[in-house]
Parts: C-alpha cells; structure tokens; sequence
C-alpha cells in the first residue's frame, strides 16, 4: 500500500495540479481514495470545449461538437451500445511513476454505422502528425506488467483463457490495427468478489476464450498496476469485472466500441461480443481492404520503380555497348589509317631508296665506264675479252693488256646487265675464278692476254 507522499505525488501527476495544500484537502475529502479523488476530480474538471453525457440521456439525440485536436460532430448513435462519453485532463506525468508525459483526449467517433468513442490516448506533445504515438508508461514497464498480468491470471485460472498479449496496451491496440482486429480489454480487480467466478466461468469458458481468440487481440491488465489503474480512469470503470472492446482511431485516439461492467455469463459475453464484432465488421472490412489497397499501390509503384530500372539499366547498358562499339571502331579506323599510313610512308621510303639505289647504280656505273676510258684498237698489247652473262647476253670488248682484272669487273659493271653485286669472274678452259684477290693482276698476268673468255657466275 502507497503511503500518503506517494498517492499526494500520484494525485498531482494525473491531475496536474501544483498546489500541494489543495490535492491534501481533496484527498482527504475522499477517504485518501486515490481511485475515487481522481475519478471525481476528472468528473468535475473537464475542458469547457468537451461534453459529459450521462447514461440517461436519449442515445438518438445526441449532437456534440468539439474544437482543437478532438473537434468531431456526433450525429446518431447506434441503439443497443452501452456508451458515455469521457474526456481527461492534459496531465503531466513524471517522476518514479515511469509515464511520458502528453495530452488525453477523449470524444465520439463514427464509421462504417458505428457510433463508438475516441479516446485520446496519452502522447508526446512536441509529436507531428505521422509520428508515433507514446506509451502510458514506457515499454519496459509496460511489457513486464502485462508479462506479470498473464503469469498471475494463468496461475489462478489455468491456460484455457483468451491469450492476453505480454505488451503494453498501446503495442497491443498496434498489433490489433495491424491484424485488422477489434481489441478486446480485460481490467482485473483482485479484490472484488465477483472477479474469480467472472474468470472462470465466463472469461475462460472455452465459447468465450475461443471466440476471443480467433476474433480479437486480447489485453489485459490489473487496477493494481500502474498501467491498469490509469486505464481504468480512462474508461470510467465503475463497477467489475470490467471489459471493454476498442479499436484504433486517427489523432492518437482509441474507439470505444462496447463497455461491459459486472459479472456476465458466458452466453450474455458472447452475444455483446458477436453484436459488436458484426456492427464493426464494416469498418474492418473497409480498414483492410484500405491497407490491401496501400500495399498492392506500393507493390505496383515498386515493381514500376523495379522496371523502370531495369529499362534504365538496360538502356545504360545499351548506349555503354554502344559507345564501347563506336570506340572500337573508331580505334580500328585509326589503326588502320596509322597502318595505311606506316604502309604508304614505307612504300614511299622504299621507292626513294630505289630511286636513290638506281640513281647511285646509274652514277656508278657512269663513273665506272669513264674511268675504263675509250676503248683501244686492235694491236699486239690489246687483250681480246668475251663476257658470257647468266641470261646468255653476251659482251665483248678489247682491253690493254697492262689493264687488271679490276677493269674486266668495272666493265661488266658499267653494263647494267646483272640486278646484283655479289659476282664473280670465271674463265673455263682452264677453270679460274678471279676473286677478290686476283683483281690486282694485270690480263697478262692473270694469263688472259691476247684473248680472253669469260662468264658471269652469281655468288
């Protein structure tokens, strides 16, 4: 049990009131109830933009309008849905309590024929649009009360019981949007009497746990916990056992579907929870059908994104190949006008060194048959010289017999008749090759004087 520090400090957080005089004098006022000082604290001091409405009111008559983040208009309310209308305080929430601090909001919400509740549900007040909304307490906290909720209900009532999720509530009312369930709320008071007989014959009935199971997200949560007491404040639990069905709404709301206080049957808890399931199905049908919609339009958007790559890939690999194959022929191009240009300077290099050959063959052998001089008539020192060439041209001339053998070969140079320099002069009968080395001897001496028969023999 808290001691009066700590429900004075619990009291101040959920109220947001700063004088510590005034939370002393309504507690006191209330027994040091901190369930019933808060209870009717938030009776009596709710925001002029928002409306209580009690049970007695004509459920088909009811117009409301609000302003700022829970501004709606209310028209007509379903018959037969146990309903009213709530709206919290702005709270800060800090300290050893392990609560973010935020805003809550509570006002009706309508669709698909349903006329249900919103309820704002604690959240960040720096928070946009889009973002996240916060825990009512943070996750950590959060996660081990349900986990210890679950480990104590299946203690005391066995495993046959709708399978409460071991989260928070505000991760559960995300998996339930997730899955397109309605959330189905079980607030557990250990100390009222009609709780066990509640638990065991309705709540873990196996009609009721399998309906539960197979229709909605189960959560659940004791008054005792920190999470479980500000829930039941949120919904106005009154009397117990208390259930309740929601389901996500926009603006970090909660709608308010179906509210059961005190003990039910199983077959009483059935039939609210079918009404309610078929009067919600519309809306779920549609919430699916919506995220379906999402999902295939961000499926097609990326399997367009996914083509319109690959075309893009395609058509880079494409013109890549394309300028690779441009490049290779314009390299081959200038390959084969460097070639053709090598080919024609070569050619061109080679017919010069021809034409400077001859021209040097010509002046050679100019030179060559000025320097034998005239040739010498016939007389008694004049050598007689046959020269037979391999094309069988034959060449005479008559030498002085003083000359050497040196003239015999710059005669047959001085012709023109051989394309090749390497030759020798050889003379038959008797067999003598007049080298290099014989050039010297005079035709006497060479013994070629008076008359002299010679052939060309290539080397």
């Amino acid at each position: 049990m808290v001691d009066v520090a700590d429900k004075l400090a619990y009291f101040q957080a959920i109220t947001g009131l700063e004088d510590p005089d005034l939370c002393t004098e309504i507690l006191q006022a209330h027994g040091w109830d901190l369930e019933v000082a808060i209870s009717s604290f938030t009776s009596s001091n709710q925001p002029s933009a928002s409306t209580t409405t009690s049970d007695s009111e004509p459920r088909d008559s009811l117009n409301r309008t609000e302003s700022g983040p829970v501004s709606g208009l209310v028209t007509a309310v379903a018959p037969g849905l146990a309903w009213k209308l709530v709206t919290l305080p702005i709270s800060v929430i800090s300290g050893s309590l392990g609560l973010i601090s935020g805003a809550v909001g509570l006002g009706l919400w309508a669709a698909g024929g349903v006329l249900s509740y919103s309820l704002g549900m604690i959240g960040l007040g720096s928070l946009q649009g889009g973002e996240s909304s916060a825990r009512l307490v943070s996750v950590s906290a959060a996660a081990s009360e349900a986990m210890d909720f679950v480990a104590a209900f299946e203690r005391d009532y066995g495993t046959r019981r709708p399978n409460f999720v071991g989260e928070g509530f505000m991760d559960a009312l995300q998996r339930s949007r997730n899955d397109f369930k309605l959330l189905f709320v079980y607030l557990h008071s250990p100390d009222h009497p009609d709780s066990p007989v509640f638990c065991e014959r309705t709540l873990c009935s196996e009609a009721v746990a399998a309906f539960v199971n197979e229709n909605f997200v189960a959560w659940g949560g004791s008054i005792r916990a920190s999470e479980g007491f500000k829930m039941s404040n949120s919904l106005k639990a009154s009397s117990f056992p208390f259930c309740a069905v929601v389901m996500p709404s926009t603006n970090q709301r909660i709608a308010l579907l179906q509210q059961v206080e005190g003990p039910k049957s199983p077959e009483e808890m059935l039939m609210l929870l079918q009404r309610v399931l078929e009067e919600s199905a519309p809306v779920l049908v549609a919430a699916r059908l919506d995220a379906e919609d999402r999902r295939n339009n961000m499926r097609l958007r990326e399997e367009q994104d996914a083509a319109y790559r690959a075309a893009l890939e395609a058509d880079q690999a494409r013109e890549r190949q394309r300028r690779e194959e441009q490049e290779r022929l314009e390299k081959e191009a200038a390959e084969a006008e460097q070639k053709r240009k090598e080919e024609e300077e070569a050619r061109e290099r080679a017919a010069r060194e021809a034409a400077e050959k001859e021209a040097a063959l010509a002046r050679m052998r100019q030179e060559k048959a000025l320097s034998l001089g005239d040739e010498p008539e016939k007389g008694p020192n004049i050598t007689q010289v046959l020269v037979r060439f391999p094309t069988g041209e034959r060449k005479e001339r008559r030498f002085h017999g003083t000359a050497t053998i040196q003239s015999l070969y710059d005669y047959v140079d001085s012709l023109g008749c051989l394309e090749v320099e390497d030759y020798s002069l050889v003379s038959n009968f008797p067999r003598v090759a007049y080298g290099p080395e014989k050039r010297s001897l005079t035709l006497k001496e060479a013994g070629l004087h008076p008359q002299a028969s010679l052939f060309v023999e290539l080397n």
